[in-house]
Parts: C-alpha cells; sequence; structure tokens
C-alpha cells in the first residue's frame, strides 16, 4: 500500500488516508452562517474520497472575521447548519475538523471579488484589533491595540468557539495561528511592538497562542486531536523564522498539540516568497525531524506522485491540499488510480469508476 493511501491514527481518530482538504476561505456567509454553498463545497470532497476535511477559517467572533461574508461561531445559532454539513461528512467516511480564527489587523474587508478594500464603518465594517497599532496595508485602518481585557476575550471567544464546535460534532479542532492574522501578529516581531509580558522576547511572543491553546483546551477533550497551523517563516529579514518556528512546535508537542499544519507568509507586504512546487515542505520536514511532531505539508501539491515522495521521504504527516481541490474534488479518487491503489468509490458513482 501507498503511504498516501495508508490509514493514520491520531488520538481517538483514524484517518482512512493522508489527504486532508485544507481550509479555504469562500466568503460566502452572511452573518457568519454556513449554507448551502459550504454543504456541497465541503461534502463534495468527503464524496471525492479526502480523509479529513477542514472548515475554511471560522471567526471566533464578529471582529475576528477576514472579511464580512466569512464563516463564524460567536453564536449558539451558527451550529444547526454546520451539524447538517458535519453529519454529511462523517456520514461520507471522511473526518470533519474546524479550523477555530481571529483575523486581528487583516479583518473587516469586502468580498475580495467585489472590492479589495476594507469595508467602511458605515457599511458592515468594524475596528479591528492587533498586538501593535499597525497597519497590514497602508491604505487600511489602524488596528486597536488589544489591552488586558481585550486579550481575555479572544481567548475566552476562542474557547466558546471551541465548545460549540464539539457541541456540532467536529472531531478536530485546528488553531489558526498562521498567515498574517491575530496569532501570527503577535508571534512576529514585525508586527507586534509590545513593551508588556506580550512582547519582545520570544517566550513573550508565543505567550497569547500558548494561552490560546490553553483556553481551547479546558473545554476540547484531551482524546480528541487539536491541532496548530503556523506560518514557518515570514519571508523577512527580522521577522518571524524557521528557527523560531521549530522551537515553537517543541513547546506545542509538549502541551499536547498532535500536528503542525506548516504553511509560511502572509504577514508582510514586504515578504519574498520563492512559489515553486512544494515550497513550503521543507518547513514541515524541518519542524519533523528536529521535533519529532507530526506535521501537514502545504502549498503548490498537485499531484499524486508528489504527494507520495512527500510522505515516503518522510518530510510530512499528512498532506493539505487547498487550490488542487478546487480544481478537482475527487482527487483522492484519481490519485488512487494514478497510484495503483484499489479504494472504494461512492455506491452512487460506482459505474464510473476508473479501471
Amino acid at each position: 500500500m501507498t503511504l498516501l493511501f495508508s490509514p493514520i491514527k491520531i488520538k481517538n481518530i483514524e484517518l482512512k488516508n493522508r489527504i486532508v482538504v485544507s481550509p479555504m476561505c469562500e466568503y460566502s456567509s452572511k452573518d457568519g452562517f454556513a449554507n448551502n454553498w459550504h454543504l456541497v463545497h465541503l461534502g463534495s470532497r468527503a464524496v471525492g474520497g479526502a480523509g479529513l476535511i477542514i472548515t475554511e477559517a471560522t471567526a471566533v467572533s464578529p471582529e475576528g472575521r477576514i472579511s464580512v461574508a466569512d464563516l463564524g461561531l460567536w453564536k449558539d445559532e451558527h451550529q444547526e447548519k454546520l451539524k447538517e454539513i458535519v453529519d454529511f461528512i462523517h456520514a461520507n467516511g471522511a473526518v470533519s475538523g474546524i479550523q477555530l480564527a481571529h483575523a486581528g489587523r487583516k479583518g473587516s474587508f469586502e468580498v475580495p471579488w467585489e472590492s479589495p478594500k476594507q469595508a467602511d464603518l458605515e457599511n458592515n465594517g468594524w475596528h479591528t484589533v492587533a498586538p501593535s497599532p499597525i497597519v497590514f496595508n497602508a491604505k487600511d485602518r489602524t488596528p486597536i491595540e488589544l489591552d488586558q481585557s481585550g486579550i481575555d476575550k479572544v481567548k475566552a471567544d476562542f474557547k466558546a468557539a471551541t465548545k460549540r464546535a464539539l457541541a456540532i460534532g467536529f472531531k478536530l479542532v485546528e488553531i489558526h495561528a498562521a498567515h498574517g492574522y491575530l496569532i501570527h501578529q503577535f508571534l512576529s516581531p514585525i508586527s507586534n511592538k509590545r513593551e508588556d509580558h506580550y512582547g519582545g522576547s520570544f517566550e513573550n511572543r508565543i505567550r497569547f497562542l500558548l494561552e490560546v491553546v490553553d483556553s481551547v483546551q479546558e473545554v476540547w477533550p484531551k482524546e480528541n486531536p487539536l491541532f496548530v497551523r503556523i506560518s514557518a517563516t515570514d519571508w523577512v529579514d527580522g521577522g518571524w523564522n524557521e528557527q523560531e518556528s521549530i522551537k515553537l512546535s517543541a513547546i506545542l508537542k509538549e502541551k499536547g498539540i498532535d500536528l503542525v499544519d506548516t504553511s509560511t507568509g502572509g504577514l508582510s507586504l514586504e515578504q519574498q516568497i520563492p512559489l515553486l512546487p512544494s515550497y513550503q515542505v521543507k518547513f514541515a520536514e524541518a519542524i519533523k525531524k528536529n521535533t519529532g511532531m507530526l506535521t501537514g505539508a502545504v502549498g503548490l501539491i498537485t499531484s499524486a506522485e508528489q504527494a507520495e515522495g512527500i510522505l515516503q521521504n518522510e518530510q510530512a504527516d499528512l498532506i493539505f491540499l487547498a487550490r488542487e481541490f478546487l480544481r478537482d474534488p475527487y482527487f483522492p479518487l484519481h490519485a488512487a488510480h494514478k497510484l495503483g491503489e484499489e479504494i472504494k468509490w461512492p455506491s452512487q458513482y460506482e459505474r464510473a469508476k476508473l479501471s
């Protein structure tokens, strides 16, 4: 059996393969509610054979959204449609996960294909927050620096959203600490200029993430998997870097985190990213080899052979796909055929099975 289609057990879940639907913002919600778009988007990838399906970045508060059309889990009313989606995913042989997030200074945006700017305060926009009053883009509103009560509220919001995720039936939670959003803003010295115990040293800059993890773990069962997504480098001199990511991952492992979903970038417009196939995989490999932590590989992974090679070379334990799943919701079915694996197709699709 290929590694790509071998099962893997992480705490109390077993994935039938190593293929993960990576969180992908759909910008298709109203007031945070999931709808039939999300059911079809996520459900079709379950039908297509993915082992694990993780929702898009799901805001833990209204002001935690990236855009006015983001998915949310800040109120109980959000649960009903998400439960329908989760039940469908499980009925079709995949495991459901949810990525909980707060956008920080990168929030309050219009739907991206309608307008690339922040929404006006008079037109559904809001004041954003950050560790320091530093903008991401010169045209953005200056974010409000979080005081201790604001920090405590964010932690409480993560905890409350986690409790709802558990009630819905999600089997896995991923904390979003990447791509320049709020937790990443605390990690990076580019966006964190605080002089209190949340700023300055490495130990201080990771404090907020560790406290969010603690808040989540207060209500998330120890036997359920808990992932963290990080940007392993800012791709900017003087920013968050690979060695800090390795050091952080070792600490997260000690705290009971099961896997580091290893992405990069998103914090600074000055980033210089070499966009090549598998360009982020080396960071997952470095974390895995230096800490023993399970890692997920992401970034321009587009073929079955490429994914299998990453696993065979012990560079990662799971393969996270985003754009390739947008192009092909049935990537696992097609990948199995290419690798000579015999896997079960949905009964409704058996008559079209590749041979």
